[in-house]
């Protein structure tokens, strides 16, 4: 049974209960399915021998949500090519492609966790009462050690870019 910590994040004034044990700085990361918009699955193994972003969003189309996207994929696009950033949200496959399209999203790669959390439940992030994501940052160098984690307490605050840009840069230089 997994860690349920109520009060771990605000939503509109509300405590809501994630569900998760938080992930911190030297655990290895754990693996993931999520399900891609063309409905093909993806797992950390796609991934390896690759610095990894995980940007996780509660909504894309949320103004914040959408906001840490879009920066995200306006520094992917700088990015070395051993470099991946995903974004990972709740919402079902075709409305995260329909908005990836009209958002001109084309260096983030969108990924969902709609079918069962497990990516939430595995990185701390599931958000109960709303069977959403928690906003949060991670990054995970090359040998899929975690070197940086934020969880953001409240749904309408950004996360820190500069802290998860300069931790991509230390995991590349290696």
């Amino acid at each position: 049974m997994s860690v349920e910590r109520f009060g771990a994040f605000e939503w509109g004034n509300l405590p809501m209960t994630v569900i998760g044990e938080p992930l911190s700085v030297g655990d290895v990361a754990p693996d993931f399915t999520l399900v891609a918009n063309d409905y093909s699955t993806v797992t950390m193994a796609d991934y390896e021998g690759k610095v990894r972003l995980i940007s996780v969003v509660p909504s894309l189309a949320t103004g914040v949500c959408d906001a840490q996207t879009h920066r995200f994929n306006e520094e992917a696009a700088a990015m070395q090519e051993d470099v991946v950033v995903l974004t990972v949200s709740a919402e079902h496959p075709s409305n995260q492609k329909s908005w990836c399209g009209a958002s001109g999203i084309d260096q983030v790669i969108v990924l969902s966790d709609h079918m069962d959390m497990s990516f939430g439940e595995a990185y701390g992030t599931y958000v109960k009462e709303r069977r959403a994501e928690q906003r949060s940052v991670f990054v995970v160098d090359r040998d899929g050690m975690v070197t940086h984690v934020e969880y953001v307490p409240v749904i309408g605050q950004h996360p820190d870019y500069e802290a998860a840009l300069d931790a991509v840069r230390n995991a590349v230089a290696g």
